[in-house]
């Protein structure tokens, strides 16, 4: 099932809700407004209509005559108002007719048995309780609006800062451990976003010192390691011809290779790298390089560019997508120049889809097809070397060809720009081949 998520902002959330309950508030104070008003009224109007029929019952009991309208038993008057009159009481009726204003109506007993009534409307009255509805809808509406404007103000306020504090833990995730959360979002009064903030950098904090003792351990480990390694290289190189000690002095060349690349990878991952750039042509470079790697590689360059680089790391990237592609993959093996865009290609079966989704990963090689050999470290240091030149390296599978392998596929994107002191990510839109 396919769940359909929309995505609003802060702001216009709170703004919602504060002009909801606003026109909740102001509805429920209207309608009681109006309902007091109203009844208010008609008790108004009931008293003026009972002393208009004390006033003519006065005068037809002093003169027999009938004024302001009034009647003797008329039929039209209502049968609950007939009812209470029959009792010997004297009472009021109001008859909806479908219209604003109610009918009035006031009657009494009088001698004979008879009943003296009068009705009337007042439509003057009931004009007020319509000027009173609008204004009513006018201050709803008018809460409902400066509901929304504070919303809106609030609600930037406090999205404007989450979205610094998004960007600064962006940054974080990018490596720039400099970044302070707490001093993009900092202000004047402290809420629960500051408290966010600080939690977020103390564990910012606790983890690049836990990374960077690991990273140091590593140091030191493969460090401690390189002397013994050496002498041991030194001590095979002195055994007699033969096959044991040809197996001895490629396990010692192995053993060097690792702890050279671990401590590479150690300087990478503590930004200690800086790239000595040069200008070079990208299309002869590469042509020269790969050439010296392997002659049976085939070239294209669709389109050469001049760069700004450092041709001693551009040259180590090179050679680890290389070897990964003639370790791992299937030949024949392609590299294509492609402005500032070098592709690395094989006809394997391609890349896991661990790698794929996360990237490489030291001493982990991946699915068995394309691992058993090697230690993951070539990848790994591959983007580490390109984040110093400030270029990106991704990996993806080629589409699949006739006889069933897909070929993995390397790419390295070169900035526009000379690297910063520390490398960069410069924002690179894929194409789509």
């Amino acid at each position: 099932m396919v769940r359909l998520a929309l995505r609003t902002g802060l702001r216009w959330k709170l703004s919602a809700a504060i002009a909801l309950v606003g026109a909740l508030v102001a509805i429920a104070l209207s309608l009681v407004v109006h309902n007091a008003a109203r009844g208010s009224m008609l008790d108004n109007s009931r008293d003026v209509q009972t002393e208009r029929l004390n006033f003519t019952q006065k005068i037809y009991e002093t003169t027999h005559q009938l004024r302001f309208g009034a009647k003797l038993d008329d039929p039209a008057l209502p049968k609950a108002l007939r009812d209470e009159v029959a009792k010997g009481k004297r009472a009021t009726y109001l008859e909806d007719t479908g219209q604003t204003t109610p009918k009035v109506w006031a009657a009494a007993p009088v001698a004979g048995g008879r009943v003296l009534s009068i009705q009337g409307y007042f439509p003057d009255r009931f004009a007020v309780l319509d000027d009173l509805d609008q204004a009513l809808l006018i201050g709803s509406t008018a809460v409902v609006v400066g509901g929304c404007a504070l919303g809106v103000l609030i609600g930037g306020r406090l999205s404007k800062r989450l979205r610094k504090a998004a960007a600064a833990a962006g940054k974080l995730a990018d490596g720039d451990t400099s970044v302070r959360i707490r001093d993009e979002v900092g202000g004047r009064i402290r809420d629960e976003t500051d408290d966010l903030a600080w939690a977020v950098d103390a564990m910012s904090d606790a983890l690049q010192k836990r990374i960077e003792a690991e990273r140091r351990v590593t140091a030191d480990i493969a460090h401690e390691l390189r002397t013994p390694v050496t002498g041991l290289l030194t001590a095979a190189e002195l055994l007699p011809p033969g096959r044991p000690s040809e197996l001895v002095r490629d396990r010692a060349q192995a053993m060097r290779t690792l702890v050279e690349d671990v401590l590479e990878v150690a300087r990478l991952d503590g930004y200690a790298e800086r790239a000595e750039l040069q200008d070079v042509a990208l299309g002869e470079f590469v042509t020269r390089r790969v050439r010296a790697l392997n002659p049976d590689i085939k070239i294209d360059i669709l389109r050469d560019a001049e760069v700004s680089t450092d041709p001693r790391r551009l040259e180590r990237i090179l050679g680890n997508l290389i070897a990964n592609a003639a370790r791992h993959g299937k030949p024949p093996i392609e590299v294509t120049v492609e402005g500032r865009v070098v592709r690395v290609r094989d006809h394997g079966t391609g890349f896991p889809e661990a790698l794929l989704r996360e990237g490489p990963s030291r001493f982990r090689t991946g699915s068995s097809d394309r691992a058993g050999r090697g230690h993951g470290l070539g990848l790994t240091i591959a983007a580490g070397q390109a984040r110093v030149l400030g270029a990106r390296l991704t990996f993806r599978n080629a589409d699949e060809l006739t006889d069933g392998s897909t070929g993995a596929v390397s790419v390295l994107w070169l900035p526009e720009n000379a690297p910063t002191s520390t490398g960069s990510f410069p924002v690179i839109q894929l194409p789509d081949r």
